[in-house]
């Protein structure tokens, strides 16, 4: 489980831990590009790998864009549950890239009895899929999902997420 800004212990011990696994792929990545035969030590990223990742995509979005986030809480799965699934109308567990649950945040109430904090999943057989079958870098796919879930946190439908994925591209291709 991935909680912004760190999990148990010391954010110093924590941040020690993710600095040395993001060492250890760098290396691993190095060796690859200049070796094509290391690919064979190489295995998909793990939960953990893509815990990581998530948590390096969290602590590099805006201050103020996390100061929002200090409730929500992260997590990684293989897959969705086959009641999501269900609930998704998905026709394959390889459909959901990742999930929003919870109350977005301009429709909670400080009247309601108890919150249970909201919670976004990463499902990572479905991204790591994704990233096979695209010329995409992992971690821009984790970023994507992870700030398409934070969009729902905030309140924003998928309609809306889109018209504003929409207008940022027609903004890049103006200025380019």
């Amino acid at each position: 489980m991935v909680h912004p800004p760190a999990q148990a212990g010391s954010a110093a011990t924590s941040s020690a831990k993710d600095a040395g696994k993001v060492s250890w792929y760098k290396a691993i990545m190095a060796d690859v590009l200049s070796d094509p035969l290391a690919w064979r030590r190489l295995k998909a990223p793990s939960l953990a790998a893509i815990e990581v990742l998530a948590g390096e995509v969290f602590r590099h979005l805006p201050k103020r864009f996390r100061e929002l986030c200090t409730d929500l809480v992260i997590r990684v799965d293989d897959f969705p549950s086959d009641e999501v699934l269900r609930a998704m109308h998905a026709e394959s567990e390889f459909d959901l890239l990742g999930l929003f649950h919870g109350v977005g945040l301009p429709f909670r109430s400080e009247f309601a009895p108890v919150q249970m904090p909201n919670m976004i999943w990463l499902y990572r057989r479905p991204i790591l899929d994704y990233w096979t079958e695209h010329d995409e870098e992992l971690g821009d796919i984790v970023k994507h999902v992870l700030v398409h879930e934070i969009g729902h946190h905030f309140g924003l439908s998928d309609a809306q997420m889109a018209a504003i994925e929409q207008s940022a591209e027609h903004a890049k291709g103006v200025t380019s």
